[in-house]
């Protein structure tokens, strides 16, 4: 048996770097798994190469009836939505804050910041909704950076993205505590994921260099792997971990230790 036997988890950004091994760490540990991400194709090869029961639905978070729909799949196809985790998410181009492109800036915060909005809108009462029907509230833990914990230079709407996310996740945290709800965030620095990739890509620089750039101020010297991330979505996620709510979690290799 494992720590998520009989937890029925939705995982958006499921294709991605976090998400993908999030999911297969929940499967490994016997989670039902509700899944979703843009790539349907992908989405349906992830589905059919975990050991578990799996659940699917392809979609962009900036549409807020994807989440309407999604927590209706859960409940269908499983009896409950006992934790989320909102992964999606996108990064920006390197630049100074001027030289972000407007529709850029429009994309990273309606995705990074109003689809986890539009996430917690309908987890929340349907989570809610369970509690007071068998006493058994609900998780949902939030992707949100180290860049929403402080300034970040070449970031800064993707920073101000992620600040969003750490306040919305606050907010609910207090709203909900009393409702047998958690909510926390975690907030990694650069991980070896396809968007650290995508932020090399667009730095323009080589990719030696542009880690450098990305890893400056880390005291560590490196980026994270993703398992080290992961350890600490799931410790977030854990049922056991019953008493902590409205935190957003470090995993940074001691930046916020500066």
């Amino acid at each position: 048996m494992g720590r998520f036997s009989d937890h029925v988890v939705l995982v958006t950004g499921a294709c991605g770097g976090f998400g993908r091994r999030t999911a297969e760490r929940l499967a490994d540990e016997g989670a039902k798994l509700v899944l979703s991400d843009m790539d349907e194709g992908e989405l349906q090869k992830l589905a059919e190469a975990l050991p578990c029961e799996c659940a699917v639905l392809a979609g962009d978070v900036t549409q807020e009836t994807l989440f309407e729909e999604l927590v209706a799949l859960a409940v269908s196809s499983f009896g409950s939505l006992d934790i989320a985790i909102n992964n999606a998410g996108v990064a920006q181009s390197f630049v100074k804050l001027p030289q972000v492109p407007s529709e850029e800036a429009r994309r990273i915060l309606d995705i990074d910041l109003l689809g986890v909005f539009y996430a917690m809108k309908h987890q929340l009462p349907q989570m809610e909704k369970q509690q007071r029907k068998t006493g058994r509230g609900g998780t949902i833990v939030n992707i949100a950076s180290v860049a929403g914990l402080s300034g970040a230079a070449r970031l800064s709407v993707y920073s101000a993205a992620k600040h969003g996310v750490i306040g919305l996740t606050r907010s609910a945290a207090v709203e909900y505590a009393s409702k047998g709800i958690r909510v926390n965030a975690v907030c990694p620095s650069y991980a070896r994921t396809a968007m650290v990739g995508e932020f090399v890509k667009l730095s323009g620089r080589g990719e030696n260099e542009a880690i450098l750039e990305l890893t400056r101020g880390v005291p560590m010297k490196r980026v994270a792997e993703v398992d080290e991330v992961i350890e600490v979505v799931l410790f977030a996620a854990d049922p056991k971990n019953s008493f902590m709510t409205g935190h957003a979690l470090s995993v940074d290799g001691g930046i916020n230790a500066v």
